[in-house]
């Protein structure tokens, strides 16, 4: 385990111990019923592989990309499945931390509360958002026995089943109408990282890329967290001076200006990916999922408004409303780009990393419409 000042950096175990202890219950059902369900969303996952693969024509006929597993799961195990795609992902950083470690003052503080804060405070952040993910493709974790990956070692569907469960009741839907509209969207997700072999080396270096722009001095990260803490709650601060950070998340405020910029890049990956499943779930449904407009046109009034109060201030806090711009913005780019130039057109997209959308072309789509295909033509 990497540690600083002889201490844990991040207890991860107890990171998936406060989560699994504090996440919500699922809902209540019966074990015949629960079976039932986990056999259905198999199928839909399945069935989904050939509906998202004609409508999207991102692989070519005869062409069979790598398979990667579908993993039906429940909170728990969705919670273990992404404290190991953290770790995977934090390795280096932590990795850079420890090669640094003094034995100054920042290395004791962090020494004597590091581990078990983090990773008490890491347990609780899954805890809020494994009661809320219906569905998710896991690209960077590695595979081990008790949740396979990919051949090379990663990549795996997983669906958590008691939340789709929950917000089907919740929404009153048609479920397994609901069940195969959520694995057309996850589908999507498998199929934009099978079907494109270089995007997940390319996410993964622009991530790292952010966390090597990390500050690692321990003092300075401590004192970055203190002032985003402030910053959120207007502490310390006039009640008339509380409005220029109102709008802005955890992660923006403990940004370097080079982070910024490697975000922007990372937003416009995320909004074009999002977006695109969303417009591939839509553009599938009418076909195969009888209720999508009722689907639809409740979920994105649940998916807008939130659970309460207190999750739109958490939702805040974590930066996940800007999550819920990304969808909104990447399928507007999808939708306009398809318009413009048909679906040959927009999957040029994934011809490299240089054909990506910049942030400012997921809102100008003409610009990127402009760039790609005047470079292609001339």
């Amino acid at each position: 385990m990497t540690s600083i000042g002889g201490a844990e950096m991040v207890d991860w175990n107890l990171a998936v111990a406060t989560a699994t202890r504090l996440v919500r219950p699922g809902p209540e059902i019966s074990r015949e019923e629960a079976r039932a369900v986990v056999a259905e969303l198999r199928r839909h996952a399945k069935a989904s592989e050939e509906h998202v693969r004609a409508f999207t024509r991102m692989i070519p006929e005869g062409i069979e990309p790598e398979d990667t597993p579908v993993l039906v799961v429940d909170r728990a195990g969705w919670i273990k499945a992404n404290v190991a795609g953290f770790r995977e992902l934090l390795r280096p950083l932590l990795a850079k931390m420890e090669s640094r470690r003094s034995g100054g003052p920042g290395g004791a503080v962090l020494g004597a509360v590091g581990g078990k804060v983090t990773g008490v405070e890491l347990g609780m952040l899954l805890s809020f958002l494994a009661s809320r993910i219906l569905g998710q493709y896991e690209t960077f974790a590695p595979a081990t026995r008790e949740l396979p990956g990919s051949a090379d070692g990663g990549g795996r569907l997983l669906l958590v089943a008691p939340n789709i469960v929950h917000v089907e009741r919740e929404l009153d839907v048609d479920p397994h109408d609901f069940r195969l509209w959520v694995a057309l969207h996850e589908e999507t997700h498998r199929t934009q990282f099978t079907g494109v072999p270089w995007l997940r080396d390319h996410l993964q270096g622009e991530i790292q890329t952010f966390l090597d722009e990390t500050d690692v001095d321990p003092m300075t990260f401590l004192e970055r967290l203190r002032e985003a803490a402030q910053s959120l709650s207007g502490a310390g601060r006039p009640e008339g001076e509380r409005g220029d950070d109102s709008g802005r998340s955890l992660v923006d405020v403990v940004q370097t200006p080079a982070q910024r910029e490697v975000l922007g890049r990372l937003t416009a990956v995320m909004s074009l990916l999002e977006g695109h499943a969303d417009y591939v779930m839509d553009g599938v449904g009418p076909e195969v999922v009888g209720s999508v407009a009722e689907i639809r046109e409740k979920f994105q009034k649940r998916r807008a408004q939130g659970a309460g109060r207190l999750d739109q201030a958490l939702r805040k806090l974590l930066g996940l409303d800007a999550k819920l711009r990304q969808y909104k913005d990447g399928e507007k780019f999808v939708r306009s780009v398809v318009e413009e130039v048909g679906m040959d057109g927009f999957n040029r997209v994934w011809t490299s990393p240089n054909t990506l959308p910049t942030k400012a072309e997921i809102a100008k789509p003409a610009e990127w419409v402009a760039r790609v295909h005047r470079t292609a033509e001339s």
